[in-house]
């Protein structure tokens, strides 16, 4: 949420009733409720607008598909994880962290 834990949200409510009063906070908190109730109806609102200004065919688009970071994750980074070195003497590389074998006869 935000990077914000249980401590932060703690010390931002008790500066809040110190700020604001036990008795004005109550009231407060309806407004920023019905505030991020109107913002939440908003953007479902142009959502839902957007779609049907793109026809049917962009029935199933998701919008998170098209952030860049997503895009990177989806078609670089697991394409990685996909991949199977080819190694031509039939050995496999050794993965982060492992220890390559040891041969005291080669030493």
């Amino acid at each position: 949420m935000m990077g914000m834990g249980w401590p932060e949200l703690l010390v931002v409510g008790i500066v809040a009733v110190f700020v604001f009063g036990p008795d004005r906070l109550p009231e407060l908190a309806r407004q920023a409720g019905s505030f991020l109730r109107t913002v939440r109806r908003m953007v479902d609102s142009a959502k839902n607008d957007l779609a049907q200004e793109l026809g049917p065919e962009f029935k199933d688009l998701n919008l998170r598909d098209l952030d860049p970071r997503e895009l990177v994750r989806r078609n670089v980074l697991e394409a990685m994880d996909e991949e199977q070195p080819v190694v031509p003497n039939g050995k496999r590389p050794l993965r982060y962290g492992e220890r390559p074998p040891f041969d005291a006869e080669a030493t």
